[in-house]
């Protein structure tokens, strides 16, 4: 670790409100624009890497339309995109709430703890994001990263970042917009802060 720069950081940031995002449906694969409402907290997030003073930072995203606004928003020149940063692949259960998922499906489902039938297992996303954290520690050693995804994929990646089981993801509440910010120091590693949408305190999410 180099001694002009001792401390790591990783920004994740989610994306702003969708339709259904605002109703708590599991939006995977599904391309989806961004509310106005959406729009404007991730306009909100312009400047937030020179806010945090992240030094010369790399940008990941995922590819779909919704993160990728975001980060224009956001005023985040994007390096690279790439599935890999891609949301949860809900399978069956795309486009469905919790609720439903529970009522005709699945009691006591939680894509935390059973996967997704038809799309990722809690193994597979857990192997996918362990392969992004592994892409992302590839460019700290030579600047700071942000990663502009989505709920349940930055949540699994605070979690395996700090060597944590995925499920502890069910216990992070990321909201649209909001940021998490990751630190890395001598091997030390932490969340450092997380945040709603600027100005705002909502509701803890329920999926």
């Amino acid at each position: 670790m180099s001694s002009d720069r001792p401390r790591h950081r990783v920004l994740l940031i989610r994306h702003g409100q969708t339709e259904w995002s605002l109703s708590d449906q599991h939006t995977g694969r599904t391309d989806i624009d961004l509310t106005p409402k959406g729009e404007a907290d991730a306009s909100a997030l312009h400047g937030i890497a020179e806010r945090i003073g992240l030094h010369n930072p790399y940008v990941f995203a995922s590819p779909r339309r919704r993160a990728q606004r975001t980060a224009e928003l956001a005023g985040l020149h994007v390096d690279e995109t790439d599935e890999l940063f891609a949301e949860w692949d809900y399978g069956d259960y795309e486009g469905l709430t919790r609720l439903q998922i529970q009522a005709d499906h699945e009691p006591g489902w939680a894509i935390w703890t059973h996967g997704a039938p038809g799309g990722e297992s809690v193994e597979q996303m857990t192997r996918r994001v362990d392969a992004a954290v592994d892409r992302v520690e590839s460019r700290l050693a030579i600047s700071d990263v942000v990663v502009v995804s989505h709920g349940h994929f930055s949540r699994s990646f605070v979690c395996r970042f700090l060597r944590w089981p995925i499920t502890q993801g069910a216990d992070i509440d990321l909201r649209p917009a909001g940021s998490a910010l990751l630190a890395e120091a001598g091997g030390d590693r932490r969340l450092s802060e997380l945040r709603g949408p600027v100005g705002e305190w909502a509701s803890p999410t329920s999926i």
